[in-house]
């Protein structure tokens, strides 16, 4: 089992679906952490005592400062930070058409406003507060949940460029970040068996998914690594990760790990 004893984290979007079940693996693992979400509720984790719902959109900024200040003041450090709050997800059917799959000149122009508001743009906030604080104590890790949209067309062009930009700020964070010892990274899962996921389930091939708790054990694999630095700004797949860690997905399985041309 991994150990995170002592350390602290802060998962976003983690009301459900990935980010509830990094939550719950990090929390698995011995760690504090705080999980933040619109309409998060303290009965969100049971009795978990190692979990800490915080209600929290981050779209607002200053709601987002609130939670870093209570960290900070009720842990005085933060050792991972899980960007996985995301929007553009709301509303695939609108007037009786699923919009997800339309070209670009016939796509909501909420969509892209979403994905970049309480996407992209909520990660790099959200990574700016713990920076200051794992900058000042020479350690710390960032997770940024993204996908294989990043590198090809899967969905819509809005999808596309939103993922590619939460790998190129990865990137570029890790270089920034480095010469203070503290790694940012980009992380793949697979298809997650995510409550969504579930209501479609009678129409998807499932005999390659994934739990969210699966993406919170590579996660926790990431943050117990004292080599993490060497893999600082780059783009990680889950599945892969259990490869090389010897992790397992809560039933036991080992998902394969989708590639490129596969996805």
């Amino acid at each position: 089992m991994t150990n995170l004893n002592g350390r602290v984290a802060l998962v976003t979007g983690a009301t459900r679906g990935i980010g509830k079940g990094v939550a719950l693996e990090l929390a698995e693992a011995g760690a504090t952490v705080y999980a933040t979400g619109r309409t998060i509720t303290e009965e969100a984790f049971g009795t978990d005592r190692h979990i800490i719902p915080v209600c929290c959109d981050h779209t607002h900024d200053s709601e987002v400062e609130a939670v870093f200040h209570r960290i900070i003041s009720e842990q005085d450090h933060l050792d991972v930070l899980v960007n996985n709050v995301w929007g553009g997800y709301e509303n695939m059917v609108e007037n009786g058409e699923f919009t997800w799959i339309l070209p670009f000149w016939k796509q909501p122009l909420w969509r892209w406003d979403a994905m970049f508001t309480a996407g992209i743009r909520a990660h790099y906030v959200a990574s700016a507060h713990a920076a200051r604080i794992m900058v000042a104590q020479h350690s710390g890790l960032i997770v940024n949940i993204s996908f294989w949209a990043a590198q090809k067309y899967i969905g819509n062009v809005a999808y596309g460029v939103s993922k590619a930009a939460t790998d190129k700020m990865t990137a570029d964070m890790a270089h920034e970040l480095r010469e203070h010892t503290v790694a940012a990274v980009s992380l793949y899962p697979g298809l997650v068996r995510t409550e969504k996921v579930m209501e479609a389930a009678a129409f998807l091939d499932l005999s390659n998914s994934e739990s969210p708790q699966f993406i919170g054990r590579a996660v926790a694999a990431l943050a117990a690594d004292s080599n993490i630095m060497q893999k600082s700004g780059q783009v990680f797949v889950a599945a892969t990760l259990a490869q090389e860690y010897g992790f397992t997905d809560i039933d036991e399985k080992q998902p394969r790990p989708l590639t490129l041309e596969k996805v």
